[in-house]
């Protein structure tokens, strides 16, 4: 199980990578503008980003490692967690983080942007997994944090888990201040209906 869940997550990482840049390019060739806001440089919103690219390139690079090479030392493996049956209960964890993900970028199409967006001419998204929860893609990315630490239960995912958590939570509180601003009583009238997350 070692074996399968070390190539599970090189090769998981690299096709998230493939994906996400894919879906930017393919969404930006065919609307003419960019789907990733970084928001300005030195705000809130932009350190937010930077920390989370961070995260994400040392998880890559790290998860590839670890295929071929034995770095698990300096990651600070909790001992314990490490057994077959957390490690397939994380692989499975990722899994349902990734259909969700498939699911809402699907759902929203071209209306899919990363980070906050000034364009109120879209209709606003309530439906499908928005009827749920007003953050439906940022509970998915949790989901599959969760997933990654119980598939490499380590201090390195324990704080990528904790700071990916603290991360999306501040990103969800800036971009509903926006969307309140951008939408003004519709998007009071939905966010008195649904929740944040899910309760």
């Amino acid at each position: 199980m070692d074996l399968i869940s070390r190539h599970f997550l090189a090769v998981y990482f690299l096709f998230i990578a493939v994906h996400y840049a894919s879906t930017a390019i393919g969404l930006n060739s065919r609307t003419s503008q960019s789907h990733i806001q970084y928001g300005e440089k030195g705000s809130a919103t932009w350190w937010i980003r930077q920390v989370f690219n961070l995260f994400r390139g040392a998880i890559l690079l790290i998860c590839i490692a670890r295929a071929f090479y034995p770095i698990d030392t300096w990651l600070g493996i909790i001992e314990p967690l490490y057994t077959p049956w957390v490690l397939s209960i994380g692989m499975l964890t990722m899994l349902v983080s990734l259909g969700f993900v498939s699911y809402s970028h699907a759902y929203m199409r071209q209306d899919w942007r990363s980070g906050i967006d000034h364009d109120n001419s879209r209709a606003l998204l309530t439906q499908g997994p928005f009827a749920r929860s007003r953050n439906p893609m940022f509970l998915a990315i949790m989901l599959g944090q969760l997933g990654l630490f119980l598939t490499l239960p380590s201090l390195f995912t324990l704080v990528c888990l904790l700071v990916g958590v603290v991360m999306m939570r501040a990103q969800a509180v800036k971009e509903e201040q926006a969307l309140s601003e951008l939408y003004g009583n519709e998007y009071q009238s939905y966010k008195a209906q649904v929740p944040r997350w899910l309760f």
